[in-house]
């Protein structure tokens, strides 16, 4: 080879001369049609490794009218789930090899249509629209001309692609795990009560009790999702000489407090009050003592099941409605005694 000469890419052409295919069938063949029998797409694909053949990104977009980016707009960069979120969704996209545009609209509804309006200039395939809470927010519509997809705070249009946490479930779950540790006098120390994910984990823990025959101990309270809250509405319930041997916390934070004073009056964990929390937050779940059992909200898997869904309207198989992912529950030493 002369000096300063480079080595021609192999073509979709060669390929399928190689082959001994059409082109139209080395295509089908390269991305998995299944019309073309599996002795073909193999052979035609082991041609094509063989060859270090690549598809022509801009030549593919110019025929399906897809750039293959995808914009993810979050309301909170900042958040515990938010990040979790975002890995899941860039797994499942990556995989089909669509890239991710993110920006970060910070809570600020005219900063998210000001980044929805830029990324459209760009060209993307859809949008993926991430909250910071699971309460309902405002659908854009179908203005954009593109599929989206809301993940963790759904749409309020039932037309609409959203998935989120099963809160309802989560809050049942709590009590139901409290109740195989032998624990029946069950109080609930809730978070802030104007938040959806504080009415729906209320209503799952209050259904739980009631299909056990149980009423809570003491009254629901609700307060802010800090651990302030939780040592003040723990010591409510023992100046108040509430009879109750668990306590379901709503956030990992209020169980943290709720710890803090149970030791501090002398009162063990989990032996004589058993404690949940929920969100699985690292930074507090590994540092309490003992470690506290929590509620995870599947946040990766959420994510990950939101960019399948954008994948899917992308193709032209949209999907409508709330899909509700179900929580799952990690047992420690805030529940039961752990060798």
């Amino acid at each position: 080879m002369e000096k300063g000469s480079r080595k021609k890419s192999a073509r979709l052409v060669d390929v399928a001369e190689r082959a001994g295919v059409s082109v139209a069938t080395a295509s089908k063949a390269l991305h998995d049609n299944p019309r073309v029998s599996a002795r073909t797409r193999n052979h035609v694909q082991r041609i094509a490794s063989e060859l270090a053949y690549t598809p022509n990104k801009l030549a593919q977009s110019l025929v399906s009218g897809l750039t293959g980016t995808v914009g993810l707009v979050t309301s909170d960069m900042q958040g515990r789930f938010s990040t979790q979120i975002l890995i899941g969704a860039e797994n499942t996209l990556e995989a089909e090899s669509f890239s991710v545009l993110l920006t970060n609209a910070r809570g600020d509804p005219s900063l998210e249509a000001l980044h929805v309006r830029k990324l459209l200039s760009l060209k993307v395939d859809g949008f993926i629209l991430m909250g910071r809470e699971t309460d309902p927010r405002a659908s854009w519509g179908s203005d954009l001309n593109v599929p989206l997809v809301y993940a963790y705070a759904p749409s309020t249009d039932p037309n609409d692609a959203s998935i989120t946490c099963d809160n309802v479930d989560a809050g049942k779950m709590a009590v139901n795990h409290l109740i195989s540790c032998g624990r029946h006098k069950i109080a609930i120390i809730g978070g802030d009560g104007t938040f959806a994910a504080s009415q729906d984990r209320t209503k799952g823990s209050m259904t739980a009790l009631k299909e056990a025959g149980l009423r809570p101990a003491g009254p629901v309270r609700f307060g802010q999702w800090d651990g302030s809250w939780g040592r003040g509405a723990t010591r409510l319930l023992l100046d108040q000489d509430v009879d109750f041997d668990a306590v379901v916390c709503q956030n990992d934070q209020i169980a943290r407090g709720c710890i803090d004073v149970l030791k501090e009056r002398g009162i063990r964990v989990p032996e004589d009050v058993a404690v949940v929390g929920h969100d699985n937050w690292s930074e507090l779940v590994d540092i309490s003592r003992p470690e506290l059992t929590s509620i995870d909200n599947n946040a990766i898997e959420i994510g990950s099941q939101a960019a399948q869904m954008l994948l899917d309207a992308v193709g032209g198989k949209p999907h409508h409605g709330i899909r509700y992912l179900p929580c799952r529950l990690i047992q420690r030493g805030s529940t039961v005694l752990l060798d």
